[in-house]
């Protein structure tokens, strides 16, 4: 028999809720994020969180191996310092591993690097969301067995309709750059707030955008 699905009505966000689909969903680009519900480590303090929280922001959706690591807390550290411009841009931030609050907790009392962190650290011990992004490691998936269960990194980016627009994922030997982060945010605003506009490559802020046509076609 198959199993019966229940939707759900949220007044919080709007939106219909399957608690089945979300847990087995993939996050595609162009889709609605599922409303996932999540425990985070922010401010010396445990918190539960839901996506919908952050409806009308951009969020910045930032997944890495663990904690107690040597690449992660570089990449961490350095978001950090880029958070208060993300804030400034109407935008959010919000770290995911498979670790649980209270090791987020222990990391943030321990790492200079990771004393900076203000956003959200959210935790996945299940790995449910993480497979919904697509970067849970799972047996089979890579050579190293002791990676089982860890996330790669990976970057995405939710616009404030909770629809997903950029994504990044990266091997867990390449950090990634904060900056680049930053500069698809403005990339993914400058086209919302001008319609029918695109960025080419290499787009940085007070860049023209690019109107597409027939007539640019082997002109370019």
């Amino acid at each position: 028999m198959a199993k019966e699905q229940k939707s759900n009505y949220c007044e919080q966000c709007g939106d219909f809720h399957d608690a089945y689909r979300e847990y087995l969903s993939s996050v595609r680009i162009g889709e609605a994020v599922p409303d996932y519900e999540f425990e985070a480590f922010q401010n010396d303090e445990a918190k539960t969180m839901k996506f919908s929280d952050f409806r009308g922001k951009w969020i910045v959706v930032m997944f890495y191996p663990a904690d107690f690591t040597f690449v992660c807390p570089t990449e961490l550290e350095e978001m950090a310092a880029h958070y208060p411009k993300i804030k400034e841009m109407n935008g959010e931030v919000i770290s995911f591993s498979t670790d649980t609050v209270w090791v987020h907790k222990a990391w943030h009392e321990t790492s200079p690097a990771i004393k900076k962190i203000d956003f959200p650290m959210g935790a996945d011990p299940t790995g449910k969301i993480a497979s919904a992004f697509g970067v849970l490691i799972e047996g089979g998936d890579l050579p190293l067995v002791a990676d089982e269960g860890l996330a790669l990194r990976g970057t995405f980016l939710i616009d404030p309709n909770g629809i997903l627009r950029t994504m990044e994922v990266h091997d867990n030997s390449v950090g990634r750059a904060a900056s680049e982060t930053v500069r698809k945010l403005k990339a993914a605003q400058f086209v919302e707030a001008n319609p029918g506009m695109v960025c080419p490559a290499g787009w940085e802020e007070g860049d023209s955008g690019m109107q597409p046509g027939m007539d640019k076609v082997g002109k370019i």
